[in-house]
């Protein structure tokens, strides 16, 4: 099963959880602005993955979770979180789940990141610190991991 093990995968999953309880009624009536609140958030979330895989590929290193970095990258977007693609996700998880007016999902959007930062950023992470020990060290001291 290790090729299903990409986050996008994962996004998928818990878009069709968001789904799958909005319809089963654990859902609210969405007031006029929510619904556009969650579209900015998609736009959001697309864009900052958008970015951050574009940076990643300026630097000629892999967005593949499963494969060793060839460089560490600590500028533009990933001067502000360590993991925009993933933070990304967070967003377009959190505006999905308002476009389907789902409490539940909202909550959702925090065990989805819980998954995401076992099964991907700690492994990331340890890889980073050992290609780029100096590097990954600086930057963690001075960059968050989400925000």
């Amino acid at each position: 099963m290790k090729y299903l093990d990409y986050p996008p995968v994962w996004l998928l999953a818990f878009m069709t959880a968001v789904y799958a309880l909005a319809r089963v009624g654990l859902s609210f009536a969405a007031p006029p602005l929510v619904p556009l609140a969650g579209w900015i958030l998609i736009a959001l979330g697309v864009g900052l993955m958008c970015v951050a895989a574009w940076t990643m590929w300026r630097h000629k290193t892999t967005v593949i979770p499963h494969k060793r970095p060839t460089a560490i990258v600590t500028n533009g977007v990933y001067a502000l979180s360590r993991n925009p693609i993933y933070l990304g996700d967070a967003f377009t998880l959190a505006g999905f789940a308002l476009l389907c007016g789902s409490w539940m999902g909202i909550v959702l959007v925090p065990a989805f990141m819980a998954v995401i930062q076992k099964r991907f950023i700690i492994e990331e992470e340890q890889k980073l610190r050992a290609g780029f020990p100096q590097d990954f060290s600086v930057w963690a001291m001075k960059t968050r991991r989400w925000l």
